[in-house]
C-alpha cells in the first residue's frame, strides 16, 4: 500500500471535522526530514492540522487538532482535538478517538517535540532528530493511549501494531473549500436518471438479440473476479430487476474462501413470458492469493468446453476427462466477454499476487480477442455522496479517480471499468440501483457483440481468401 492521503481518507476526515475540507501537505518527513525543527518551521501558526502516520505494516494512524503549532513548550487544550485509525494492517477499518476531557490537556505544543498529543502524551511521535532506518524510521517517541482520549475499545497493537516503526509522517493544513459553483458536471453522461429510462432499459435488453448471421442465442458473460467482491450478488442483482423482487438465486457472501463450488451458466428470464432472455452469466471460483482458477483452466472456459454446473474442486484442475466435457464447441458456447468484478473500496490494498493473477487470466483473453470490462462494486461504500443518492455516482470524483487507477492496474481503458450497487441489504428494489445495473449490463452486451462482429468479419474474411486461390 502506497503513502498516500487518498480523496477517501479526506472524505472520512471530513466526517469526522464537520464540512467540506481541502488538506495542503505541509511537512513530510521523507522529504523534509524526520526532525522538531523542520516541522515547527513548516507547520508554525498555520491553523488546523491532521498528523498521519504510516507504518511498515500499512496501519495509517494519527492526530487532528483545531489550534496551530507554534512552540510555545506548553500543554494546550482543543476540545475539538482527536486521535484516529484509517487502515489496519492494509484493511480499511477507520474509528475516530476523541478527547474525553479529563485532562484539559490534548496536544503538547515544544519546539524539540515533533507533533505530540494528550497530557500523558497519548501520542509522541518523536523528538530532536530521527534518522532513517533503511526503509522506515524508528521513532524515538512514545505512546499512552487512553490518557486524553477516549479509545472505543482500540490499543497500542490495534493502532499501531505494537511499534513505532513508520515508513513516512506528513501533517496537513485543514481550511474549508471555497464555495463550488452552482451546478455540477458529470465525468460520464448519461441520459437524465427516472422512471422512463428504467423502462427502456429494461426493454432493450429484453428485445436484445446477437448477430443473427452467427445463429448464436445467446451471449455469454463470464465473471471473474476476488472472493467477496459481488460476483454472484451482480447476478442475483440483474434476476431481481427482471423478476420484479429482490432474489437470491445464486449463492453469495462474505466468507474466507469462494462460496461459488459450481460453475453455472445462469439464466434471466421474462418475468411475463418465463423464457430466458438472450444473454447468460457464468459464474466461476473467485480469485484469491494462493488459489482460484488458473490459464489453463480460464483457456477451457473462454473455449466453451466445460460444462453446466461443473463441481470446481480447488485440488482437481479442470481436465479433457470431466464429466461433459465439450470436445467441439460452437461460437454459441464460447465466452463473449469477460467481466472481472473487484470491489471498489479495497482497490488500493488489493494483493499484488491477485493482480497477477488478473493479469496472466488476461493474456489468454487477448489472445483469443475477446473483450474485458471491469464491473467495479461497493460503490457506495466509497463515496458518502454516492450511498446517498446513487445517480450521483458520475459526479463522484472519489469514484472517478478509483476508475483511474483500476485503469492502469489492469491496463483497460477508463471505458470499460464500470462502477456498480449490488443488491445486498435490501429487501426492495430501487430504482436507482435497477438503472446502474441495467447501464453496465447493456455496455457488457455492446462489448459482446464487438467480439461477435469481428468474428464475422474473419469468416467473411476467409471466404474472399479461398474465393481469391480459387481464381
Amino acid at each position: 500500500m502506497g503513502v498516500e492521503f487518498k480523496k477517501n481518507d479526506q472524505l472520512q476526515m471530513n466526517k469526522w471535522i464537520g464540512g467540506n475540507k481541502n488538506y495542503t501537505l505541509l511537512y513530510k518527513a521523507t522529504r523534509d526530514g524526520c526532525t522538531a525543527t523542520a516541522f515547527h518551521n513548516k507547520c508554525n501558526n498555520k491553523g488546523p492540522t491532521v498528523t498521519i502516520l504510516y507504518n511498515i505494516n500499512d496501519s495509517v494512524f494519527g492526530g487532528y487538532t483545531s489550534i496551530s503549532w507554534r512552540s510555545v513548550g506548553d500543554y494546550h487544550t482543543d476540545a475539538s482535538a482527536f486521535l484516529f485509525r484509517l487502515y489496519q494492517n492494509r484493511n480499511w477499518i477507520p474509528v475516530k478517538m476523541p478527547f474525553n476531557g479529563s485532562n484539559y490537556t490534548t496536544i503538547y505544543d515544544d519546539a524539540s517535540y515533533g507533533p505530540t498529543f494528550g497530557g500523558g502524551h497519548d501520542l509522541r511521535t518523536f523528538t530532536g532528530t530521527v534518522n532513517r532506518s533503511g526503509t522506515y524510521y524508528q521513532l524515538n517517541g512514545a505512546t499512552n493511549f487512553g490518557h486524553s482520549y477516549t479509545m472505543n475499545g482500540e490499543t497500542y497493537n490495534s493502532i499501531a501494531n505494537g511499534h513505532l516503526q513508520i515508513k513516512d509522517i506528513e501533517v496537513y493544513l485543514v481550511d474549508d473549500l471555497p464555495a463550488g459553483p452552482s451546478f455540477e458536471v458529470p465525468w460520464r453522461k448519461t441520459p437524465k436518471w427516472d422512471e422512463k429510462l428504467l423502462n427502456d432499459l429494461k426493454e432493450k435488453i429484453e428485445q436484445y438479440k446477437p448477430l443473427q448471421e452467427l445463429k448464436v442465442p445467446q451471449a455469454r458473460l463470464l465473471l471473474v473476479g476476488q472472493v467477496g467482491a459481488g460476483k454472484s450478488s451482480f447476478f442475483n442483482t440483474i434476476n431481481s430487476i427482471f423478476k420484479g423482487y429482490i432474489t437470491s438465486q445464486a449463492c453469495s457472501g462474505n466468507a474466507e474462501h469462494s462460496v461459488t463450488t459450481v460453475y453455472r451458466m445462469y439464466q434471466i428470464r421474462n418475468l411475463t413470458s418465463g423464457e430466458p432472455l438472450n444473454f447468460r452469466l457464468h459464474d466461476t471460483r473467485g480469485i484469491e492469493v494462493d488459489q482460484g482458477i488458473d490459464a489453463h483452466e480460464m483457456c477451457f472456459l473462454l473455449d466453451g468446453h466445460i460444462p453446466d454446473r461443473h463441481q470446481l474442486n480447488p485440488s482437481v484442475p479442470l481436465s479433457t476427462d470431466i464429466p461433459g466435457f465439450v470436445t467441439s464447441p460452437h461460437l454459441s458456447e464460447k465466452i463473449h466477454c469477460v467481466v472481472f468484478v473487484i470491489d471498489g473500496s479495497t482497490v488500493d490494498v488489493m494483493p499484488e499476487k491477485v493482480i497477477e493473477r488478473m493479469k496472466t487470466l488476461q493474456s489468454r483473453m487477448n489472445q483469443r480477442g475477446v473483450p474485458q470490462v471491469v464491473l467495479l462494486t461497493k460503490i457506495d461504500k466509497m463515496c458518502e455522496t454516492t450511498a446517498e443518492n446513487l445517480s450521483k455516482v458520475f459526479f463522484s470524483s472519489v469514484i472517478q479517480e478509483t476508475i483511474n487507477r483500476v485503469s492502469q492496474i489492469i491496463g483497460l481503458p477508463r471505458s470499460h471499468i464500470l462502477p456498480i450497487k449490488n443488491y445486498e441489504s435490501e429487501m426492495e428494489l430501487n430504482e436507482n440501483v435497477n438503472i446502474l445495473t441495467l447501464l453496465t449490463l447493456q455496455q457488457m452486451l455492446h462489448f459482446s457483440d464487438d467480439y461477435m462482429c469481428n468474428y464475422l468479419d474473419q469468416i467473411e474474411e476467409e471466404k474472399i481468401q479461398k474465393l481469391s486461390s480459387r481464381e
